[in-house]
């Protein structure tokens, strides 16, 4: 790599970052059914029909998957809980042996001088909760909170840093009008409440969190640089309204106790009553703000003409193997305007940012393109330190292929090749780098 840890200032932290349905290994150790493993089940959502029923065993191989982290030379491990592994059915009577679970994870991290940053929630809704609504249910911001007080009894006082939710857009929008995440609905009226609903649940966790005493905690938002993707007014229309809804709706409200006026002329009708008197809590302080960057999108208003429908076009510009464009500059952009418009003094870390990357069957390890695309931004987040804002880590995303969500095991993103038959774990070229680029 061309950059290496002290091209940084000192405690820079460098991580790696996983989701627990994803490595976990849910049909292990009394986990609950979640929506994710309905929307599996049900022909056409995911790539094969598959689950995260073992993913890459990560329960049983926790220490196996610690050591590689530790090795590799990074100061902190961002990990995921899981709701319906702590409590099967949401509520109700905790399982111990996901308790246990997370108690150990924490202390194998700390044993090898890996920072914990927890997320509480990433994606796995229990099934029970699903069945009374979920995110469409105003109660689950109550929910949320009773989980985070169970869970963080049991860890908070070991965990360096926690955010309650991962990606606020994928869990109310992506899920629940474009339908491509569980549940899999398409209706703007459970979209416009569960874009509300995921913001209270992150206010009402964060004050549960307080209550137990915890500090540095915060919240975790993505983002992809939108642009027109013509010099057409309709273009241009789009691309602010979908600018609107995935960077500006959430950080709106979470930093400044207000939505985009652009947005609630889309969502307003659909709002659940008395939305305005959540705000206080959706904004409830935080202590830093972690943003998730993969690509940049060119927008152009969609086939039906109605607002909420976009296209998503390309320009021939290199892309990862999920077909995402790789625009660096897409980076600096947003820790600098999130440093200006929302931070308030607040330091920002990259909480993820990755590829996912084919490699030749015969050398599953070859991952040359990673190793220059984690050189090109981290050189963006130099610049953007440099242009001064106040960026305190950068995580990789992931350290181990994974669970691709509906497309299944089929994409890799890991610094660690995993064998999805035999589970065997193989550092990749990228991995080899970044140890020697984080060398002390």
């Amino acid at each position: 790599m061309d950059l290496k840890r002290t091209d940084f200032p000192p405690g820079f932290l460098f991580g790696a970052a996983t989701s627990s349905y994803q490595i976990e290994g849910h049909g292990f150790g009394g986990a609950g059914p979640t929506h994710w493993d309905t929307f599996a089940a049900t022909p056409g959502n995911v790539v094969r029909g598959e689950n995260g029923a073992r993913a890459c065993d990560h329960y049983h191989r926790f220490d196996e998957d610690l050591d590689l982290a530790a090795g590799m030379g990074l100061d902190a491990y961002r990990f995921s809980t899981s709701w319906a592994r702590v409590l099967p059915e949401g509520r109700g009577t905790p399982n111990p042996d996901g308790l246990d679970f997370y108690d150990r994870l924490v202390d194998a991290m700390l044993a090898r001088g890996l920072k914990p940053y927890a997320t509480l929630y990433h994606w796995e809704l229990p099934s029970a909760l699903a069945d009374l609504g979920g995110w469409r249910n105003r109660d689950i911001a109550d929910w949320f909170a009773d989980f985070a007080t169970v869970l963080m009894r049991r860890i908070g006082d070991r965990v360096y840093a926690a955010a309650p939710i991962n990606e606020p857009w994928c869990v109310a929008w992506l899920s629940h009008f474009l339908g491509l995440h569980a549940p899999g609905m398409r209706d703007i009226r459970a979209a416009a409440r569960a874009m509300h609903h995921v913001g209270l649940a992150h206010g009402r966790a964060i004050q549960a969190m307080r209550a137990l005493g915890m500090r540095n905690l915060g919240c975790v938002t993505n983002h992809e640089y939108t642009m027109p993707a013509d010099d057409t007014p309709e273009a241009a229309a789009a691309a602010k309204l979908y600018d609107g809804i995935y960077n500006r709706w959430f950080l709106g409200a979470m930093r400044n106790a207000e939505y985009p006026t652009d947005v609630l002329e889309l969502l307003a009708p659909h709002m659940p009553a008395g939305w305005q008197n959540d705000m206080a809590v959706i904004a409830e302080p935080v202590d830093w703000l972690g943003i998730n960057y993969y690509t940049r999108k060119l927008i152009a208003r969609g086939p039906s003409g109605l607002p909420g429908d976009f296209r998503e076009l390309t320009a021939g510009l290199p892309t990862t193997s999920m077909g995402w464009e790789i625009v660096p500059e897409g980076l600096h952009y947003f820790l600098t305007w999130i440093d200006r418009e929302y931070a308030h003094g607040l330091p920002i870390y990259v909480t993820e940012n990755g590829m996912s990357a084919d490699a030749p069957p015969d050398r599953p390890a070859d991952d040359p393109e990673r190793i220059g695309y984690l050189d090109r931004h981290l050189a963006q987040v130099r610049h953007a330190i440099a242009d001064g804002a106040d960026v305190r880590g950068y995580f990789i995303w992931s350290l181990l292929d994974n669970y691709e969500w509906a497309l299944g095991y089929d994409k890799r993103f890991g610094l660690v090749h995993v064998d999805f038959e035999t589970l065997e774990r193989t550092p990749k070229a990228s991995y080899y780098a970044l140890q020697t680029a984080l060398a002390r």
